[in-house]
């Protein structure tokens, strides 16, 4: 049963950080711009899908709803689309130090096309889309690409994904010399230690016995005088 219960835990933890990176790390999409534009949106309880209200605007508000951009785009099968919001990080999180949001606007703009004449661009972003919640992935970076089919390589997840994994493989390994230094020679000590004091109890219980023994034996005899 505990065993179940460990292995339960690890596969939660597993897939929290698995759903972590997978929000965080930027993403690629080889798409078409179709559309640019400003929205005012309501911001309730998905606010932690978004920025920080006052992030680059220099203004401490407390207002609820925001004017945000939002980017439109579809993708080479002409008929799958997705929306992009556009807003600042600043220096929270994810620290993509984002500050350029008007300026993604207007490059988006400019590369926007026609479904007759299009320009296909690698738009670069983190997040999740999910209708549900009223929630969109945040453009970091846009730029235009040969075709369609142009091969994007993610040199910077690969970069960050390999360094965690060396940074989990040292940790286990620091742990693994520290348990062999000094937690299981502990263990071994206080099993040592319960042994001792077992056959310290045994001893005396076995004392104890011999010496009732004598004293009911020495009754005994004088029962048998009688």
């Amino acid at each position: 049963m505990w065993t179940k219960i460990k292995w339960g835990l690890r596969i939660l933890a597993l897939v929290i950080v698995g759903l972590f990176l997978h929000y965080t790390l930027p993403s690629r999409d080889v798409v078409q711009v179709i559309n640019t534009y400003n929205r005012v949106t309501q911001i309730g309880g998905n606010w932690m899908f978004y920025s920080i209200e006052d992030t680059g605007t220099g203004v401490e508000t407390t207002t609820t709803s925001r004017d945000i951009r939002f980017i439109d785009a579809v993708f080479p099968d002409g008929t799958t689309t997705k929306t992009y919001r556009n807003e600042d990080t600043g220096w929270f999180w994810p620290p993509y130090f984002k500050w350029n949001s008007s300026t993604l606007q207007a490059e988006a703009t400019n590369l926007k096309t026609s479904p007759e004449k299009p320009q296909w661009v690698a738009i670069t972003h983190y997040g999740w889309r999910l209708p549900i919640f009223s929630v969109f992935p945040n453009a970091v970076s846009i730029r235009a690409v040969e075709g369609p089919d142009v091969r994007l390589i993610p040199w910077i997840n690969i970069i960050i994904l390999s360094l965690l994994a060396f940074a989990v493989l040292m940790i286990r390994r620091m742990w693994l010399q520290f348990r062999e230094r000094m937690v299981d020679p502990a263990l071994v000590e206080v099993g040592e230690t319960f042994d001792a004091a077992g056959q310290r109890v045994e001893a005396a219980k076995k004392e104890a016995r011999g010496f009732f023994g004598r004293i009911g034996a020495w009754l005994g005899t004088w029962r048998a005088k009688r």
